[in-house]
């Protein structure tokens, strides 16, 4: 049976320190064993200004037995599916202690998005480009975070619309927004210099 008493102690928790840690944790409904946490992108990586939101499910065993994790906000990271949001972390698995907090988790997986483990991946494509091709990695989980994670910024498509309209081809507009994250100037640059 699941601890409410401490689900409703870990939930006042994070929300005392949400200005300092960022991560945001609140109940998806009156029932506490369905939650939605948010983590800040890490300042330095390809993730930094964006706002990362995660399905948590409370197991009946729960503290004892990991929360269950997932992504909702599409992510390019070897750890992450990018179909499904699953996260490869030891700790949401065989490494969990009811010592930790769904805090502590969150920050776990917020220290993923920092320091990859390529050579565990939950994402296979990912990890190989992340590899290989490190750059491109890098300028794809960008985009990825720009067009995904970041609420102010404009959605992808109205990118491509505009300069579409400016009249480049929509295909060479698209790897364009990619290759520079997103960043619809810069973009426009690289358009207008090739």
């Amino acid at each position: 049976m699941i601890d409410f008493a401490r689900v409703q102690k870990e939930l006042q928790e994070c929300g005392r320190e949400k200005d300092s840690s960022g991560i945001r944790v609140s109940p998806k409904s009156d029932n506490l064993a369905r939650l939605t946490g948010i983590i800040p992108g890490p300042l330095g990586t390809p993730y930094e200004g964006g706002s990362f939101e995660i399905d948590i499910t409370l197991p009946d065993g729960y503290p004892f037995e990991p929360p269950k994790m997932k992504f909702v906000t599409k992510v390019w990271h070897p750890n992450i599916s990018s179909q499904s949001g699953a996260i490869c972390l030891d700790i949401l698995k065989d490494q969990w202690s009811p010592a930790l907090t769904l805090k502590t988790a969150l920050l776990s997986v917020q220290a993923l998005l920092s320091a990859p483990e390529p050579d565990d991946p939950q994402d296979a494509v990912v990890a190989q480009q992340y590899l290989r091709e490190y750059q491109t990695f890098v300028g794809t989980a960008r985009y990825w975070t720009e067009s995904f994670a970041k609420a102010s910024s404009l959605g992808v498509e109205e990118k491509v619309q505009r300069l579409v309209e400016m009249g480049f081809p929509d295909g060479l507009v698209r790897s364009t927004l990619e290759a520079v994250g997103g960043d619809e100037n810069l973009a426009l640059e690289k358009l207008l210099s090739s």
